[in-house]
């Protein structure tokens, strides 16, 4: 047995040894003595549930989002509780899919007081009470657990039995916070000072624990508050200057929702926030959010993420707080009957809670066709429309493989146009089974294993490989200028360091021009050696090679890959199969470019046109030295 009366109370007691950092446990923030209201607590307090049902009543999506909620609870009910099985070394799709389960059942009771979703709920609690463990060995396990029987045991605290009660809350503190403090755990607390997703998921899972369990153990309550206070604002601010989130689409979801929940929670309970939302680019990221979807509804997912676009609930949090509803441009499309019927969002009851006060039905589009944002990993995302389905739609990154769930990918992008993605990103691959294969897939150093799979090193993205070598780690491309000129819109990022050793200076501009098409500019200079330069973009597309052209086809619509001003140079194709068995397949992708020689200490530019079908482009002047492009 692994936890002892003892161990706890000394845990408790002295976990101020263990802090790591110790600041991190010496901020105050509250103390026991603030006053709390009753359960519930957490989100929706007691009588709030009448905001949500006038919002039914009167607003068409709400009805439809509140619908699919009890429909999915109703299917909930013809299936076992949550059984411990663990997936490698996670529990993790377990923590989640009892989220999923008390959240959504909980609300449902709530909001129909029928006893069917009540008992559910209940079976649910006391089933994953009684695991011997929530597998704190992978501790984002932990928090989603913690934080899904938190909200049932205080949004159900007075309709449970006093037997329930008390073993549900046994586990929450037992299984859940003290876990936290217990250095018996490989890195048990190293979420504490990440700048990544862990910090925000595993702060808010841990505090819902204590916030649903704060009068019993109200000393308790207080250190893993004013704990995750100081500590989750580490990871707010790497959303610094301008909101561009390092990690990518998905992993925003991820941990940005969670921090959203954390945020919402203790804003309820203690009436403030703590200034944690005025971090600066926090408030900014849902912008760069909204603006990673293209016309064809999918996102740009470079790092560990899938093309795939989902609802995010904690964009209406952002809605509300900003008192910008033109943040839920896509969210609206997404709350369609028919994409809603399909949503999988195991926190989508917060939806209902966020958005009670807006129509999302009479939203406005954005303003801006151009979003630029720097930090770890800064990105540049432009369109031709936010309306028009077949319009054209670019991203380009910068930064830095060394980012949490990084690729080798700076200077890579993504293209849309005629509702076609021309030059697409694979994204990750699976961890588990990466994991099982003995794949060391976190050794990010140089020469780690990470950058041997092949869709996460350079030669699998839409950007330059010199002499065959790798991107370099360390290095990192900032967005060094940009403008909105509608008649030339346009990013460029100096890639100098991310190739240093390589060549002596990289830059990459790209240009949607009229918006109608796109121009890739890269400008080398080279070192004092000759080097082999590779251009390269992945595309679903069939190609037909034509000297110094290639034209691409898919679903009828057709884009011309140009290189006008150089007509030495031929365009070629690689494949895409995968080099080791531990990498998935790519059926159905090609990579399609063309390779060219520097010569020695020479200065030498590329200018490549990638046009739709229905563009009228004029390829036979050159576009300016990128130092003349407009800013």
């Amino acid at each position: 047995m692994r936890y002892t009366g003892l161990l706890f109370f000394l845990l408790i007691m002295f976990s101020a040894v263990y802090a790591q950092p110790h600041h991190i446990d010496s901020l105050k923030f509250i103390n026991s003595s603030t006053p709390i209201p009753d359960h519930p607590r957490l989100l929706l307090l007691a009588g709030e549930e009448n905001n949500i049902k006038t919002a039914i009543s009167t607003q068409r999506i709400s009805q439809g989002v509140h619908a699919e909620i009890l429909q999915k609870c109703d299917s909930m009910l013809m299936t076992k509780p949550v059984e411990r099985i663990l997936f490698g070394v996670r529990l993790l799709a377990k923590s989640r899919e009892c989220l999923n389960r008390v959240f959504h059942l909980s609300y449902a009771w709530r909001m129909t007081h029928e006893r069917k979703y009540l008992d559910r709920a209940e079976q649910e609690l006391l089933a994953v009470s009684n695991f011997t463990d929530w597998n704190p060995d992978h501790y984002l396990d932990v928090a989603e657990m913690t934080m899904a029987v938190a909200i049932g045991y205080d949004w159900l605290y007075h309709d449970l039995s006093e037997k329930s009660r008390s073993i549900i809350k046994e586990a929450i503190l037992k299984k859940g916070i003290a876990t936290s403090f217990d250095p018996t755990y490989p890195n048990y607390r190293k979420w504490l000072s990440v700048t990544n997703n862990w910090n925000q998921v595993c702060n808010a899972g841990i505090s819902f624990g204590a916030l649903a369990i704060y009068e019993d153990h109200p000393a308790l309550a207080e250190k893993v508050i004013n704990r995750s206070i100081a500590s989750i604002q580490i990871a707010m601010k790497d959303n610094g200057p301008d909101g561009a989130f390092a990690e990518g689409y998905t992993y925003w979801g991820y941990g940005t929702t969670f921090n959203i929940m954390f945020l919402n929670a203790i804003e309820k309970v203690f009436k403030t926030d703590f200034e944690l939302s005025k971090i600066p680019g926090f408030l900014k990221t849902a912008s760069y959010l909204e603006n990673m979807i293209g016309p064809t509804g999918k996102n740009f997912n470079y790092s560990d993420a899938s093309e795939v676009s989902t609802l995010q609930p904690a964009m209406l949090w952002f809605a509300g707080k900003l008192k910008d509803p033109s943040l839920l441009w896509n969210e609206r499309s997404f709350l369609t009957r028919e994409k809603l019927a399909k949503n999988t969002d195991r926190l989508l009851p917060a939806l209902m809670i966020w958005g009670r006060n807006i129509d999302i039905e009479k939203i406005t589009m954005p303003k801006n066709k151009i979003w630029v944002g720097g930090g770890k990993n800064p990105v540049a995302l432009m369109r031709s429309s936010w309306t028009d389905t077949n319009a054209v739609f670019v991203g380009m990154k910068g930064g830095s493989p060394f980012v949490t769930h990084g690729h080798m990918d700076a200077g890579s992008f993504v293209l849309e146009a005629d509702g076609i993605r021309w030059a697409k990103d694979f994204g990750f691959q699976e961890y588990t089974a990466l994991e099982l294969k003995n794949i060391d897939l976190w050794a990010n150093k140089q020469n780690g294993q990470r950058w041997k799979i092949f869709r996460y090193n350079n030669f699998s993205h839409n950007t330059l490989t010199f002499n065959d070598s790798l991107q370099r780690v360390n290095g990192y491309a900032p967005v060094i200028s940009h403008s909105g000129n509608p008649q030339f819109i346009n990013a460029i990022t100096d890639l100098s360091s991310i190739y240093k050793g390589q060549v002596k200076k990289a830059e990459r501009g790209i240009a949607l021009m009229d918006g109608q098409f796109v121009i890739v500019t890269d400008e080398i200079e080279n070192l004092d050696k000759e080097t082999t330069v590779r251009w390269a973009m992945l595309t679903s597309a069939k190609v037909d090679l034509k000297g110094n052209q290639a034209e691409l086809s898919q679903n009828g619509k057709k884009l011309i890959i140009s290189i006008p001003n150089s007509p030495e140079i031929s365009i070629k194709t690689w494949t895409t199969n995968p080099p080791h068995d531990y990498d998935d397949p790519n059926p159905g992708t090609t990579l399609v470019g063309f390779e060219a020689v520097i010569p020695a200490g020479k200065k030498q530019s590329f200018q490549v046109f990638l046009i739709p079908g229905n563009a009228r482009v004029n390829v036979s002047k050159p576009l300016p030295p990128l130092k003349n492009w407009p800013r």
